[in-house]
C-alpha cells in the first residue's frame, strides 16, 4: 500500500486540526508543537520518546504531548505504521480545562501515555467523524466531550507544575516565536535587555532544553504550515517564514513533519 497523507482543519474551528499518515515509515527529527497533541496509531507500532522519556506505542493506546514539550515517534523494525495526530491550541485547551476545574493557567498532562482501550476507540471514531462533513457544532461538541474525558485523567495533585521562566528568558521567548522573516542574533536581543547573550544561551536551553535557534525553527515551520493551508505559493512562505530559498525550506520543513511543503498543501483539506 501505498503511503498517503492526510491534513484537515475546519476554518470556523481553526483551534482543532487532524492528521492521518497512512502506511508511513517515514522518520522524524525531535521537533515540538506550541499545541497540546494527541496522537494514536491504527497499524504498526511506533518507540515513543518525550523529552527524554520513552514508551512503545502500539493499537489501544493514546500519546499526549504537551505543547513546546520536545519528542519525536518513529516506526520500529523499519516497518511502516499508520496514526492519527489531534493538534489542540493550547488557549483553547485552557477553557475547556477551566470547564472541569479551577485553575488560570494551561494544567499539562503528567503522562505520555493514555492505556484505555474505550478511549483509544472513541478517539480513531472521533477522528473519523471530524474530517467527514458533519455540521460544527456536532464537531466542537465531540471533540469537547472527549477532552473532558482525557483531562479528568491529569492527576490534579501530581499534575506537572509549570517550570518558572525567568524574565529574560520568556522575553527571548516571545521574540524568538514573532518577526520569523527577520534573522536575529542572540547578541542583538541581550543588548537591549543588558545581559550577557551566551549566559542567556545557557539559561533558555538549561530552562526549556532547546536551543533558541531550534525553538525558533520550530515556531518558523508551524507559521509555515498555517501559510501553506491558505494556499501561499511556496515562494511567498520561505519569504514570510525567513527561509534562505526553497531547497533550505523544503529541508527543514521535511525533517519536522516527514511530508514536503507541496505535499502538504496538496493532501490539506478545509
Amino acid at each position: 500500500m501505498m503511503n498517503k497523507e492526510s491534513f484537515f482543519k475546519e476554518d470556523a474551528l481553526p483551534f482543532i486540526e487532524c492528521r492521518y499518515s497512512q502506511n508511513s515509515g517515514r522518520h522524524y527529527k525531535t521537533h515540538m508543537h506550541s499545541t497540546l497533541s494527541i496522537g494514536a496509531i491504527d497499524n504498526g507500532e511506533v518507540l515513543y520518546n518525550v523529552s527524554g522519556k520513552e514508551a512503545l506505542l502500539r493499537t489501544g493506546a493514546l500519546a499526549i504531548i504537551n505543547p513546546e514539550t520536545l519528542h519525536h515517534c518513529n516506526p520500529l523494525h523499519k516497518i511502516s505504521r499508520s496514526y492519527y495526530m489531534l493538534y489542540l491550541d493550547k488557549a483553547w485547551c485552557l477553557k475547556v480545562q477551566q470547564s472541569l476545574f479551577d485553575i488560570d493557567e494551561f494544567m499539562p498532562s503528567n503522562f505520555i501515555l493514555l492505556q484505555n482501550k474505550a478511549l483509544y476507540d472513541q478517539y480513531i471514531d472521533l477522528m473519523k467523524l471530524y474530517m467527514q462533513d458533519l455540521f460544527l457544532l456536532e464537531k466542537e461538541q465531540l471533540i469537547v466531550s472527549f477532552l473532558c474525558k482525557i483531562f479528568d485523567r491529569f492527576d490534579k495533585d501530581k499534575r506537572i507544575v509549570v517550570s518558572h521562566i525567568t524574565n529574560n528568558v520568556k522575553n527571548l521567548k516571545e521574540v524568538l516565536s514573532s518577526h520569523l522573516s527577520e534573522d536575529v542574533t542572540l547578541n542583538s536581543f541581550a543588548q537591549n535587555q543588558s545581559i550577557n547573550p551566551y549566559t542567556l544561551l545557557r539559561n533558555f536551553k538549561a530552562e526549556l532544553g532547546i536551543t533558541p535557534h531550534v525553538y525558533r525553527m520550530n515556531y518558523r515551520i508551524e507559521k509555515a504550515k498555517m501559510l501553506l493551508q491558505q494556499q501561499a505559493s511556496i515562494a511567498d512562505v520561505v519569504f514570510e517564514c525567513g527561509f534562505f530559498d526553497q531547497s533550505h525550506f523544503h529541508r527543514y520543513f521535511k525533517s519536522f513533519t516527514t511530508v514536503t511543503p507541496k505535499e502538504y498543501q496538496l493532501n490539506f483539506i478545509q
